[in-house]
């Protein structure tokens, strides 16, 4: 392009979020047209605000180095947490975590992560680089660990090389109140009241690395487990059932069919990537062609979701079974010079649009998708933090699911949007989401992403059923596809401020190219 014209470009996208609408008529020329309904006096399902849990598991730096260095660290820590990341995830007001897997989950025996740390036996995590696994994270630790970020437990059983005897101890262990053996066990360990325990998973990827099972066997085996996964009466925890691998619809109507009086929720995995399993892409230096495919690839989520949910309508018509997308996020190639089965990537701009589709997605389905964990929380796939030794930094993803906070606990709203397409090759997708919601405090929120790197989006939306005044929030953008944050340069890509302006009962929202904005109406 002209060097004027991309100098007005890229001075339009970035004083967007200081100087705010008014200053967009150099910008304008660059905007296509957008048109928004949205229907506040509607209101639909509540928005769970467990749609923004997390997943820790045993894999890479993600436990050790990332939430856990021990007590006699030199990195500041409380009782062997550091105190940089547990301060960040407060922040982030993250309702639960899922733990300790994932396919680590499946080879995890319970017994061997308690007592005296220099006592517990060091095994080795075949499933994620060969490594030592010290066991000195475990029950104690991340339950500690739940409390202490303010989140709720996920804890996900061993069907795969356990026992149903082994998981009905370890929820006993857990919750009991009582003088039974295992509740001593646990005081004599040094916690004397139960801990909470919410949520249970009976199995993980029992289609792949946690058994290689198929749905029919898996159903009574599910039945089989679940029967033995018991609780106190005020702290029994729920059962979510290891379900299907992507677009397996045949796994979803066996289970269903087969087992949902058993089930309280119904777990779904995808990953979003660029490329073909065996060949991902990198996670930075991509072109655009990877962005139009990566986000492209998200946004099959809806297609997913609204597919499964109509198997579970079939079989749950009153919505008792809930459906938890537990693992998503994106995937990429391994780093050159890291353990490949340590997951470690970057994370950029691309992946923060990647998190606000998806989270616009899950709202539109808060009826039946009432959890969802993005994988994984700390320097594991699309993490929220990435550290190194003493260093942190929060990365693009942290900074969206920060700025959709307002959205947990907030009542869902219909948004009907008119958008172009951005295409790019083969692959194409409405250029702008919209995500609307009256916050627990009645002000009602508005989530746009612009998508097309290129073109701005000049955005008029219709709002039914409230008188408003002004909106103003903020917004995540950058100058390149990869933007992202480093060790060296923490705030890289953060929000910044942002106002949108009235135009008789509508509002107008100018969207520089490749940016996430959330507003809150007044």
């Amino acid at each position: 392009m002209p060097i004027l014209q991309g100098a007005l470009r890229l001075t339009a996208a970035l004083g967007l979020a200081t100087l705010g609408f008014a200053s967009l008529s150099v910008y304008a020329a660059e905007s296509v047209a957008v048109s928004v309904t949205i229907q506040a006096d509607k209101p639909g399902a509540k928005i769970d605000r467990n749609l923004y849990g997390q997943f820790a598991e045993h894999l890479g730096h993600g436990i050790y180095e990332g939430i856990w260095v021990g007590e006699n660290s030199s990195i500041p820590n409380t009782r062997g947490y550091r105190n940089d990341v547990v301060a960040a995830l407060k922040k982030l007001k993250v309702p639960v975590v899922r733990w300790p897997g994932g396919c680590f989950a499946d080879e995890y025996h319970w017994r061997e992560g308690i007592g005296p740390r220099d006592r517990r036996p060091v095994k080795v995590n075949t499933h994620w680089g060969a490594v030592e696994e010290p066991n000195s994270f475990g029950t104690h630790e991340f339950l500690d660990f739940a409390e202490l970020i303010g989140a709720d437990a996920y804890v996900s059983g061993n069907v795969g090389s356990g026992s149903p005897q082994e998981m009905a101890e370890w929820v006993e262990y857990i919750t009991s109140d009582t003088k039974s053996t295992l509740a001593e066990m646990r005081r004599a360990n040094g916690r004397e009241k139960p801990w909470k325990l919410p949520y249970f998973g009976v199995g993980n990827e029992t289609w792949g690395c946690g058994g290689n099972m198929r749905p029919e066997y898996f159903a009574d085996l599910y039945k089989q487990f679940a029967t033995f996964v018991k609780g106190p009466r005020d702290n029994r925890p729920l059962k979510i059932a290891s379900g299907a691998n992507v677009a397996d619809y045949h796994w979803t109507e066996v289970m269903l069919s087969q087992a949902a009086k058993h089930m309280d929720a119904y777990s779904l995995h995808y990953y979003t990537f660029p490329g073909r399993w065996e060949n991902k892409g990198p996670s930075i230096g991509f072109t655009e062609d990877a962005w139009a495919s990566t986000l492209n690839h998200a946004v099959r989520m809806e297609e997913l979701v609204s597919k499964h949910s109509s198997i579970m309508d079939k079989h749950d018509p009153d919505k008792k079974v809930a459906l938890y997308v537990d693992e998503w996020g994106t995937w990429y190639d391994p780093e050159a010079g890291r353990n490949p089965g340590f997951l470690y990537q970057q994370n950029t701009l691309r992946d923060a649009l990647v998190a606000s589709l998806t989270l616009d997605i899950f709202h539109r389905h808060a009826d039946r998708v009432k959890m969802a964990n993005i994988a994984q929380m700390v320097n594991v796939l699309q993490a929220m933090i990435l550290t190194d030794k003493e260093k942190m930094t929060l990365t693009p993803t942290y900074h969206v699911f920060e700025m959709y906070i307002p959205f947990q606990g907030a009542t869902s709203l219909p948004a009907e949007v008119q958008s172009p397409t951005y295409s790019r090759g083969e692959w194409s997708l409405p250029q702008v989401s919209v995500s609307a919601a009256r916050d627990a405090a009645g002000k009602l929120q508005i989530a746009f992403t612009n998508v097309d790197p290129n073109k701005g989006a000049a955005v008029s939306a219709k709002i039914s059923g409230v008188n408003f005044k002004a909106a103003s929030g903020r917004i995540l953008t950058a100058s390149t596809l990869d933007a992202r944050n480093t060790f060296d340069k923490p705030e890289a890509v953060k929000p910044a401020p942002f106002k949108a302006a009235k135009k008789g009962n509508e509002l107008r929202v100018e969207l520089p190219p490749k940016s996430v904005v959330v507003v809150a109406v007044e």
